[in-house]
């Protein structure tokens, strides 16, 4: 655990999720990513937690929240976030998200937006249908997006990976990391061990299968009326094709050179660039 954080459950939306809580202020939830847990905001929480009430979420389906059979569209996973906010006392929040965590701030901002403050998400942002477009097959021009393929399959990337999500971790952060060793033992050593967890790499895949249902709910989300920053590194110009034209207040940042964890490559960039947005 780090230094001026502490461990909190609740029950909301018939789950139970696990948050990071520290710092005071005006409350900033964070969201993570695949295939990482809370922990990946390790080296900006204490950064941030010097302005604000930082609130870092399991996700259902991650680390120590619950892993229930379904719920994994982006709008419930918004409404499990929304009422663990409202539980903690909160009515409106700054929030923020990276991977899977765009999406679900984007979807909690959506959904909810007499709640939101300000949004801020990077790499990449809510499914639209460009996602239904992605190559099976890479390009010497683009990524090898494999997982989101793989994570399609049902059932057997759970029996593959059994015990072995090390390789995924690996794998992942040697690919998209700049540099990889960014990520360090411990913390690659605690996102496998989270996702060896009896029925993780279900629920993980659940967050993928869910996709279809995520681009028809965005076709029926309104224009955002809350400021929108979007950042990204290796993914940024993901991040503009996502974002841009679904808020009227959008502004974007590049991090030229960074890889897909930010929150890890560049903590402290990320720290004063939050800060500057949300005030």
């Amino acid at each position: 655990m780090l230094d001026g954080f502490e461990d909190g459950y609740a029950e909301v939306n018939g789950i139970r999720l696990h948050y990071v809580v520290g710092g005071e202020g005006a409350p900033l939830v964070l969201l993570p990513g695949w295939p990482r847990t809370w922990w990946q905001f390790h080296k900006v929480m204490p950064i941030l937690a010097r302005r604000y009430r930082v609130i870092a979420v399991d996700l259902r389906g991650m680390g120590g929240s619950d892993k229930p059979d379904g719920g994994y569209d982006k709008k419930t996973m918004a409404s499990d976030v929304h009422e663990l906010v409202r539980s903690l006392g909160h009515d409106r929040v700054f929030i923020a998200g990276e991977d899977i965590g765009s999406m679900v701030a984007f979807s909690f901002a959506a959904n909810h937006p007499e709640a939101t403050t300000k949004l801020a998400l990077w790499e990449p942002g809510h499914p639209d249908e460009s996602f239904r477009s992605f190559p099976l097959l890479p390009t010497a021009a683009g990524p090898n997006l494999w997982w989101f393929a793989f994570n399609q399959v049902e059932g057997l990337p759970e029996k593959l990976l059994a015990g072995r999500f090390r390789l995924v971790v690996d794998w992942l952060i040697d690919y998209m990391g700049t540099p990889p060793d960014a990520i360090d033992e411990r913390s690659r050593a605690v996102y496998a061990e989270a996702y060896d967890q009896p029925g993780a790499v279900r629920a993980a895949n659940r967050w993928y299968q869910a996709f279809h249902d995520d681009i028809e709910d965005a076709k029926k989300y309104p224009v955002l009326g809350m400021p929108v920053l979007g950042m990204g590194g290796i993914y940024f110009p993901f991040v503009k094709a996502l974002t841009e034209g679904r808020a009227s207040d959008t502004r974007f940042v590049e991090f030229p050179g960074a890889g897909h964890y930010l929150s890890e490559e560049r903590p402290e960039d990320l720290a004063r660039e939050l800060t500057a947005f949300f005030g």
